[in-house]
């Protein structure tokens, strides 16, 4: 995957205000559910991680748990987009849609996506952060 961009960066910096100036309205079961998603969001990417290094070394892929995976994916987009976490909503569902049929996608789309495991954890792990520094 590449890095961000200096303008998608800000984008997503200015996103994030937004968000969490909204989130700074909210009440305190709003700010539970948030964290909750975030915390969700590492759990999916360490499920995937495993399956992956399960895959690497049997040579194995299994259509369950890739069945799982889209699912869980997916449900994580559409909670996230509930409580406003839009921009990681979005690569949920590309995730989602991704483990679900990877060919559907090209190569760049994905690459330009930013759904690598490890920035979904990270973009997480700061959001996280964020909301229980307030």
């Amino acid at each position: 995957m590449e890095p961000l961009t200096g303008r998608s960066l800000w984008e997503l910096i200015k996103h994030l205000r937004h968000w969490l100036a909204n989130l700074n309205r909210a009440g305190e079961q709003r700010k539970q559910q948030s964290v909750d998603a975030l915390r969700s969001v590492i759990v999916a990417s360490r499920s995937t991680a495993t399956y992956l290094r399960q895959v690497r070394e049997t040579g194995q892929p299994s259509h369950d748990t890739e069945a799982r995976l889209s699912e869980q994916w997916t449900r994580l987009g559409f909670e996230l987009r509930d409580l406003g976490l839009i921009k990681l909503a979005k690569r949920c569902d590309i995730s989602g849609r991704y483990w679900a049929d990877a060919s559907q996608f090209e190569p760049d789309f994905i690459e330009k996506a930013d759904i690598s495991l490890e920035r979904m954890e990270q973009l997480a792990r700061s959001l996280e952060a964020e909301i229980s520094h307030r």
